[in-house]
């Protein structure tokens, strides 16, 4: 007889995906819902792979700990006498997730119980793999235009996304959006189609865009704006509690006037087979003029800086392999402690003799004024 929550054996499903046979993932176990939430995370590339997985993701009804657990910081992790436990998924749910750190590279296999509403620190593993596999996973954004495959990268809301939206709106096919995947030899470029984040005034830019939000979504940005109006005339240092509640409220609505899209629902007829040459290379960040400027700039200082960048983007993940490390000091991964200086080489030498240019911009910015100011440089 099977316990309530538990997931019976026919129910339990295996998947595979396939990263442009960078990295193949394999589900084993999974429910409906586990797979459904990792499909959330790396996008629909679910293909038979015709070999061994590099990233196995067992699913189960309990995770046994035949020792008792030693907790690291506040239930964000724990150690038993020998595995390494991760407690926290997305948005700070409980979990209970066994990760080996010291596979990761190798075939690591992450053993998760059900019901998660996402696999802890799955795309830094993907990207750590795909690097221990001669590619790189590069935070960015690539399009084709035209016949002419276009990066736009820099340090995070420095407007890739923006350069995307911008492009596709004009008939661009999509690629890829917040991380892509660059060939060993600098060539081709490949896209992992996660959700991508449109914030209300991307939408106001791009009405044909806001056409394809979901009516729930629309709701819930009038209501927040709405709300958000009383702004002007609630006073900000009020010392009534409805006015000191509505003060702790405010900064929390302004950054939720987004909507995370589908990517093949937002590009509908530009959603293509997410990989395409890489012709143009584009480093963009923002700046406090309100004039959009671009020039040249050399690709071995795109690689300089984007270094520093990659290494930023993985804190997360190293705050929990630096606890790894505590609890298993012997336990050392050579690629995780060696990353930064392969990913330096790599952009070295993927970045090579690409034409290169310096984007600076003021946010938000005029998606159509950042369409006009890019596009000569992308013929």
């Amino acid at each position: 007889m099977t316990r309530p929550g538990t997931v019976t054996e026919r129910a339990a499903v295996e998947v595979d995906y396939d990263l442009h046979g960078l990295v193949g993932i394999r589900l084993l176990g999974a429910s409906p819902r586990d797979a459904t939430a990792v499909r959330r995370q790396l996008g629909p590339i679910e293909a038979p792979l015709g070999r061994e997985p590099d990233i196995v993701i067992r699913f189960v009804d309990r995770l046994p700990t035949p020792s008792s657990l030693r907790y690291l910081g506040v239930e964000d992790a724990a150690f038993t006498d020998d595995a390494f436990l991760v407690l926290r998924s997305k948005h700070k749910a409980r979990a209970k997730v066994r990760i080996a750190f010291e596979e990761i590279g190798g075939r690591p296999e992450i053993v998760c119980e059900r019901g998660l509403p996402a696999v802890p620190l799955l795309i830094p593993i993907v990207n750590l793999t795909v690097l221990a596999r001669g590619a790189l996973a590069l935070h960015a954004s690539a399009f084709d235009y035209d016949g002419v495959g276009v990066v736009s990268t820099g340090w995070s809301k420095g407007g890739k996304t923006e350069a995307l939206l911008a492009f596709t709106a004009r008939g661009a096919r999509y690629i890829g959006d917040e991380w892509v995947y660059v060939s060993s030899d600098g060539q081709r470029v490949f896209g992992i189609p996660e959700p991508i984040r449109l914030w209300e005034w991307h939408l106001r830019d791009l009405p044909e865009y806001r056409a394809r939000v979901p009516r729930g979504d629309l709701t819930r940005l009038r209501a927040i704006k709405l709300f958000r109006s009383l702004e002007r005339v609630v006073p900000p240092q009020g010392r009534l509690a409805p006015v000191k509640a509505f003060n702790r409220i405010a900064p929390l609505l302004r950054r939720q006037l987004f909507v995370d899209m589908d990517p093949e629902r937002l590009f509908d007829g530009t959603f293509g087979p997410r990989s395409g040459s890489f012709d143009r290379l584009f480093f963009v960040a923002s700046h406090e003029s309100p004039e959009i400027t671009v020039e040249p700039i050399e690709p071995e200082e795109v690689a300089r800086r984007m270094a520093f960048s990659l290494q930023h983007e993985r804190l997360g993940f190293m705050a929990f392999y630096l606890k790894f490390r505590f609890a298993f000091p012997d336990a050392a991964n050579p690629l995780i402690d060696s990353a930064g200086e392969l990913e330096r080489r790599a952009l070295e030498r993927a970045l090579a003799g690409k034409p290169a240019y310096a984007v600076h911009h003021p946010y938000p910015v005029s998606i159509p004024a950042l369409f006009d100011a890019m596009d000569p440089y992308c013929r």
